[in-house]
């Protein structure tokens, strides 16, 4: 059985690592459905990147053609202010994408902090931490996100910070498991018998060789953040109403959906697509770094 991160583990050699980076790059090409999700998410983070310079038009201009259907002036037609939706759902990439990555970022720094604590020292300081986590997994993920956007109020920083402490949980309980079975090993006895310190077991030896299912959790949970930013945008807990957002242009052509079908399906469709090319090429690191072997090896 081979390890999830051989890459990490002290003593491999550089041409080693080289053909592993080949074989990753060999296994991408040959997974189309992976190679399509990387190409789509490249175009995605470029589009919201250089928003100003690809968007036709500014996203809050208004005109007094309103609710026109897609044609060439506005492939995406317009919203009832004469806005183009558009240039709106490209500026509401920056915001969903920033959203996504910085909450996962966040939760997972403060997750695998408490997981690799929990791990390493156990006692009562694992049995504080999860026994918070289990309180936190008896509630979804969205429903402590509105919780607490509606404790600290609506605002792009109040959203990062309720849905980065929604989702920490995952984080800590895959970071504890992981640093049950690596604290185990030989070269983390050998440094441990050479009077390396706790800190520089856990921080060198320890979660480096724990990595893999952190990676594949945080690729997939940036899909479950930008929904949970677009449901709460879509309730109205988001961020201010002047910044476009996906679940926001969704929540403010709702009224307008019977006539404007328009108005739904492009946001609605730039969501989709953005999910699913994010658990596609989730599910391809899950492979490359054999996470379910992993898993298997962990329970054994």
């Amino acid at each position: 059985m081979t390890d999830p991160l051989p890459l990490l583990e002290p003593g491999v050699p550089v041409a080693q690592a080289r053909r592993k980076r080949a074989r990753w790059l060999k296994l991408l090409l040959a997974d189309r459905r992976a190679s399509i999700s990387l190409v789509v998410l490249v175009v995605l983070v470029g589009a919201a990147v250089f928003a100003p310079y690809v968007s036709p038009a500014q996203p809050d201009a208004m005109a007094f053609d309103m609710l026109t259907p897609p044609s060439w002036a506005h492939p995406f037609g317009t919203d009832d202010l004469g806005r183009d939706l558009l240039s709106r759902v490209i500026f509401g990439a920056r915001i969903s994408i920033f959203v996504g990555i910085v909450t996962v970022v966040s939760s997972m720094l403060i997750g695998v902090l408490m997981g690799l604590l929990a791990g390493y020292y156990g006692g009562w300081l694992d049995t504080v931490i999860m026994r918070y986590i289990d309180l936190q997994w008896a509630f979804p993920n969205f429903i402590i996100a509105v919780y607490l956007v509606a404790v600290f109020g609506a605002g792009l920083s109040n959203v990062i910070i309720a849905v980065s402490l929604a989702f920490l949980d995952d984080f800590a309980r895959i970071a504890r498991g992981m640093v049950l079975t690596v604290r185990e090993r030989d070269y983390v006895e050998a440094a441990r018998a050479l009077g390396a310190s706790d800190l520089r077991l856990m921080l060198r030896h320890i979660l480096p060789n724990s990595l893999a299912p952190l990676i594949v959790q945080a690729t997939v949970s940036v899909s479950y953040a930008i929904l949970a930013e677009a449901g709460l945008s879509f309730l109205g807990l988001g961020v201010k109403a002047s910044t476009p957002t996906w679940g926001l242009i969704l929540s403010d052509g709702r009224s307008f959906i019977s006539r404007a079908w328009w108005l739904g399906i492009f946001p609605g469709v730039a969501i989709m697509v953005t999910v699913l090319a994010i658990n596609f090429f989730g599910d391809f690191l899950r492979d490359v770094f054999d996470v379910r072997e992993a898993a298997v090896e962990e329970g054994a």
